[in-house]
């Protein structure tokens, strides 16, 4: 994996948290969605990419 997709994907999440933490500070379910929406589509890039990891090896 290159060290760019490491870095898009843990930007990923944390975007998705602080969206979910502004969210729930706000009390916009909406909000609270779409941060856990961002951060599980960045933990299923990052699985994608630790199988890609398993085979070079």
């Amino acid at each position: 994996m290159g060290l760019d997709d490491k870095i898009k994907n843990a930007a990923e999440d944390i975007a998705g948290k602080a969206k979910e933490a502004f969210g729930k500070a706000t009390d916009n379910d909406k909000l609270v969605a779409e941060g856990k929406a961002d951060q599980a589509k960045a933990d299923v890039k990052q699985a994608g990419e630790d199988v890609k990891d398993a085979f070079k090896k």
